[in-house]
């Protein structure tokens, strides 16, 4: 009857969807617009960001003051120094291996490893040879190069996989990529991985798109 009291008026399954529908929507562009003011507000805090601000005060202050202040934070050049000078025993060169050295003076193992410590050398990317790594499950491995991350003040590591059409060669190749994944080293992130066969060889214009995503 018109008028009775707690009879709620009868609305049509079609009509449902539809206000379910028009409520969703509602909803879906408040949580549009709020979203959009805090991306505004992520993008403003992003541009006024940088990630060396708390050393650049310290930099900043005369060479003098600085030797007497204890900063918040290591700065990076004191960071990379101790990591340069942190001693690392390098694998042995059989006597039959030749000689090969590269522009300042350093032997490394075949004229590839030559090509990528130039280059490194030349644009001024700090780096350890051979520096040892424990990865547990395989033993001791001795990563070509190794890097600090300006970044994230972790270790890079670049392996030159040279003779990747020896099946022996490329067997065990795989399977040390393969220990670098499970001790949650992973290509891309930490791990640099080149690549060579006898016709197909190192091309710097890898190495300096390599260079510049991960190490510059």
């Amino acid at each position: 009857m018109p008028g009775e009291k707690g009879k709620g008026k009868y609305i049509p399954g079609s009509d449902k969807e539809l206000i379910r529908r028009l409520a969703q929507k509602s909803y879906d562009e408040k949580v549009a617009k709020l979203a959009g003011r805090r991306l505004s507000q992520i993008r403003r805090i992003a541009e006024e960001y940088a990630d060396e601000e708390m050393e650049e005060i310290f930099l900043k202050e005369h060479r003098e003051k600085q030797k007497m202040i204890r900063p918040v934070e290591t700065t990076w050049e004191e960071l990379l120094g101790r990591w340069m000078a942190e001693d690392c025993k390098r694998k042995e060169f059989r006597e039959d291996t030749p000689v090969i050295l590269t522009e300042q003076g350093e032997r490394v193992r075949s004229k590839s490893e030559k090509i990528l410590a130039d280059y490194f050398f030349r644009n001024r990317i700090p780096y350890k040879y051979e520096k040892p790594l424990e990865l547990k499950g395989y033993g001791t491995v001795h990563p070509d190069f190794t890097f600090l991350s300006k970044g994230t003040k972790q270790e890079i590591y670049w392996e030159h996989n040279g003779k990747m059409d020896d099946p022996e060669y490329a067997r065990n190749a795989v399977r040390k990529i393969c220990a670098y994944e499970n001790n949650g080293i992973l290509q891309g992130e930490r791990l640099i991985l080149t690549f060579e066969t006898e016709k197909n060889v190192l091309d710097t214009r890898t190495v300096e798109r390599l260079a510049d995503r991960y190490l510059l």
